[in-house]
């Protein structure tokens, strides 16, 4: 295994192209457009769109997708995100009835819901996350329902009631290093998040408890892994690493360094040694690309999708 560098400074920002294993060809054939169609009939909204993921060519492909709840409007100004910052709309009630719809429709054995950050509601849109897992059940009973939750601001009340809904997967993004949370999460605190985790874990130890860390903001690999140490510590799953990308250059967190796929398999490596069930790490690797091979016994599609 090649030795991993140890920065002792955040390197200066990567300028130029794209390195050549951040491309890739578009993939062929009509699922892109039937899964576009779907959501737009639907009116569902996708965190693959709303935060420019670059594997959404890929996953819409295979008539997958995570769904985004809640609005496409986000009351947090995280500097690493597109998703549009202000205001946020009325809740659409009617919206986990749609979604399963959509989960039905598109055969999925593993379906995703995330959401915007909802400071402006009570319970920061837990009951609204716990709705659309109980409407995925009743309609898919034998789907895997996994979750990605914002940190409600720490209430275990609201918590609790994500976890009562019965998600077999319940995620929520570290995103950074600790020093990096400032610039990165605006008003997230790196506690809380761990703190959220090691809940869910200790009310329902069966429930994969999952966090997803972006590289090449200006971690150093001694802060990459106290994180990492710090999840197991409270008996965190799964784990994954990926390659921050700016949405656009207008943002404000610039790429400061891209991590080439060997050092992400090395990563992972020295990852594994720490306890983690399952870690996925490499360039294009997010929090729910190909989320249903980190739960055994479950495939993202039924045998017969539309």
């Amino acid at each position: 295994m090649r030795a991993l560098p140890l920065l002792d400074k955040p390197p200066p920002a990567a300028t130029g192209r794209l390195p050549a294993w951040l491309k890739r060809p578009l993939p062929k054939g009509n699922g892109n457009a039937f899964t576009r169609t779907l959501l737009d009939d639907l009116r569902l909204e996708t965190v693959c769109e709303n935060a420019k993921c670059p594997n959404r060519p890929e996953c819409w492909s295979r008539r997958t997708a995570t769904f985004m709840v809640l609005g496409n409007i986000c009351t947090r100004p995280c500097g690493f995100c597109s998703v549009p910052k202000g205001e946020p709309l009325h809740v659409e009630h009617d919206e986990p009835e749609r979604l399963a719809e959509a989960a039905v429709r598109l055969g999925l054995k593993h379906v995703v819901i995330t959401s915007v950050t909802r400071d402006d509601l009570p319970d920061g849109g837990a009951n609204h996350f716990a709705e659309c897992v109980r409407a995925v059940k009743r309609r898919m009973p034998t789907a895997a329902v996994e979750v990605l939750t914002p940190d409600f601001n720490g209430d275990p009340a609201a918590i609790d009631a994500v976890v009562a809904s019965g998600p077999e997967v319940f995620n929520h993004n570290i995103e950074t290093v600790p020093r990096l949370y400032r610039v990165a999460r605006g008003r997230a605190e790196y506690r809380r998040s761990l703190d959220l985790l090691d809940r869910v874990k200790r009310t329902a130890p069966t429930m994969v408890t999952k966090a997803g860390l972006m590289l090449g903001v200006g971690e150093t690999i001694d802060e990459l892994f106290d994180v990492l140490a710090d999840l197991r510590a409270i008996c965190c799953d799964v784990v994954t690493l990926g390659q921050y990308l700016a949405p656009t250059y207008k943002h404000s967190i610039p790429v400061a360094r891209y991590v080439p796929p060997e050092e992400f398999d090395a990563l992972a490596v020295r990852a594994r040694l720490l306890g983690f069930s399952q870690v996925v790490a490499g360039p294009f690797v997010r929090s729910s690309y190909h989320a249903d091979e980190m739960v055994p016994g479950h495939a993202a599609h039924a045998d017969h999708a539309p």
